[in-house]
């Protein structure tokens, strides 16, 4: 019985790790898309309507869809397809000998055929309605039967559009390389070959200014491996960003997208607005909000088949509610889990526009965006689905001196950070670990007291019980060059994404506290306080049942994390839940200049001239 009593545990420890080592597979890869074959009826149908969307410039819409089978099934699926023509011919092969398969597109996103039609498998009818964006193509919907390991096609819908599929959308604001700078990335269907862009902007009250911008793009090739360069190859339209230079610090502007065509008509988005960035030490209200690991979810329940990023949308909707209180956001990792199918990264900066056009959207790189064999990131897994970081690199503007190496800082008001890339090396002598302590030595403490580190994977302290099983308690040789630049600098929080959960540790320095108070510190902490916030979204990752003497507060659930100065000494760390925006856990600094002064171990010369 004790024999037996040990094996089950072993399992039981075994699919925690494999739990905890899993950040999901994409649900569109459940799709055995290259195995379908065709199967089309008279006698089935699928119908979508309004085959027109976007008449008075919306960026979304809805469309029902009325279908029939004669012979229903409880396995059947809708999938939504962009480009409508998704046959083989789409797609050429990979060369003479290997001809491409019936299908060489997966779907952007698919649904049960019974899911708000219960009595589909007696009758064969059904009706779904499911929400669609602008994506610069048209649209088309495919009945199968088979299930998703056998597809089989039946029936194909009618096509359905927007009225301008080239038109500009999903504005993303970021810090630019000088706190007076605003750069705002959007995406559009729009070549420079058919069209200037430029960003109409203008202060309150004030005349508008026109600011050009850059273009970037790129093909199949440019992908690493699959899905990203197979089935989960979809054009990305063209990138573009500008530049807004010489702001007023905290002066509301508003801007618009635009690209003018060679015809001299003009194309606009909406209208929108933001306030520019604090300077860096002004003694202002300032807000930051810091999360990994959100990913995307659909509004119309499509795409879950394994409920991929649960709390992902209810997070989304807690930020926008609380925009109004929010100055600038950062998102350090593992951004929509697109993980090799293109599509999806248009379904989130849709997802995400009503925050990024709103404040600045900084992100970090995460596995999920880098990771591929060969390609320079420093784990050699397939975790990125092949797209080895030129999406996050295009999609996303962040000040780093060479985006291929995702590393930057960036000051708001009183607060720097230093946002590091785990992808690539960190350890003492590299490039990057000169960069880092140069961020943390450059910062003028008296102006900017707040000096706060993030990367996406755990280099401090984490009860993962993943990291517990390899007894680190830390991705390997994660503090390990690093802890001696956090207490030498005195790094007050270092945050992390890629453990799903939340977890807080003490002011902590060479695995022992410097601090026993919790929740309200005083003068210097003489260590630096880790947080995990990677709980944004995805499915959740356990904790070991070890007890840790550093931890001080954990919670296995959605959330973020939200930092407010409220001037020079005083700060207040907040952890709040996603599903209803209240504080679960917080704690708050108040101390002087002097404190940061102050001799702690480590942080001063070992000789002075006193001395």
């Amino acid at each position: 019985m004790v024999g037996l009593r040990l094996i089950f545990s072993a399992i039981l420890l075994l699919l925690a790790f494999q739990e905890a080592t899993s950040h999901g597979d994409n649900p569109l890869s459940r799709i055995a898309i290259h195995k379908s074959t065709f199967a089309l009826t008279d006698l089935a149908s699928i119908k979508a309507s309004p085959s027109v969307l976007g008449l008075t410039e919306q960026n979304s819409g809805w469309v029902t869809l009325e279908y029939s089978n004669p012979i229903p099934s409880v396995d059947d699926w809708i999938g939504v397809f962009s480009p409508a023509n998704f046959s083989a011919s789409t797609c050429p092969s990979e060369n003479p000998r290997v001809y491409p398969p019936l299908l060489c597109s997966a779907p952007i996103k698919y649904q049960y055929a019974n899911y708000s039609s219960p009595k589909y498998k007696d009758s064969g009818n059904g009706s779904l309605k499911l929400q669609l964006i602008n994506q610069r193509s048209d649209f088309s919907f495919a009945l199968f039967a088979g299930g998703f390991l056998n597809p089989k096609l039946v029936a194909v819908s009618n096509t359905v559009a927007f009225s301008n599929p080239n038109a500009p959308v999903y504005p993303r604001l970021a810090q630019g390389r000088t706190w007076n700078e605003m750069a705002i990335t959007w995406t559009s269907g729009y070549g420079i070959n058919e069209a200037e862009p430029f960003i109409e902007w203008a202060p309150e009250g004030g005349d508008p200014i026109h600011s050009p911008a850059g273009t970037l793009t790129f093909d199949q090739r440019s992908m690493c491996g699959a899905p990203a360069r197979t089935v989960g190859w979809r054009d990305p339209g063209y990138i573009h960003t500008s530049f807004l230079k010489d702001l007023w610090p905290n002066k509301v502007y508003s801007y618009k997208l635009g690209h003018k065509l060679f015809n001299g008509t003009c194309i606009w988005s909406q209208q929108y607005q933001f306030r520019a960035s604090p300077y860096p030490g002004q003694n202002s209200v300032q807000r930051v909000v810091i999360f990994g690991d959100m990913g995307k979810g659909e509004v119309d329940g499509s795409s879950e088949y394994n409920d991929f990023q649960p709390g992902s949308l209810n997070t989304t909707k807690q930020l926008i509610r609380e925009l109004n209180n929010i100055d600038i956001v950062f998102h350090i990792g593992d951004i929509c889990y697109a993980n090799g199918y293109l599509s999806q990264w248009d379904q989130f900066t849709a997802q995400i526009e009503p925050i990024a056009s709103t404040v600045p959207y900084m992100i970090a790189s995460g596995n999920h965006e880098r990771d591929w064999p060969g390609t320079g990131s420093f784990y050699g897994n397939m975790d990125s689905g092949g797209e080895c970081g030129v999406l996050a690199e295009t999609m996303f503007y962040v000040p780093a001196e060479n985006r291929a190496k995702f590393w930057y800082s960036t000051d708001y008001g009183m607060f720097r950070f230093c946002v590091a890339d785990t992808e690539h090396d960190w350890r003492e002598g590299t490039e990057q670990y000169k960069f880092i302590e140069n961020c943390l030595a450059s910062v003028d403490r008296q102006k900017q007291p707040w000096l706060i580190f993030l990367t996406h994977r755990v280099l401090g302290y984490s009860s993962c019980i993943t990291y517990a099983i390899e007894g680190s308690f830390e991705e390997p040789m994660g503090r390990e060059s690093l802890q001696k630049l956090w207490q030498k600098y005195k790094v007050d929080i270092a945050m992390y994404g890629h453990v799903h959960n939340y977890e807080r540790t003490c002011p902590i320095y060479q695995n022992i506290c410097t601090s026993k108070e919790k929740h309200y510190y005083k003068g210097t902490l003489n260590g630096t306080i880790h947080v995990v916030v990677g709980g944004a979204g995805a499915s959740l990752s356990p904790y070991t049942t070890l007890q840790t003497s550093w931890s001080l507060y954990k919670d296995y659930d959605h959330g973020f994390v939200k930092l407010t100065a409220f001037d020079h000494s005083n700060l207040l760390f907040e952890y709040k839940k996603s599903r209803d925006g209240k504080v679960y856990d917080s704690f708050r600094i108040s101390r002087d200049y002097r404190d940061i002064l102050a001799c702690t171990v480590d942080s001063c010369p070992s000789m002075t001239l006193a001395s």
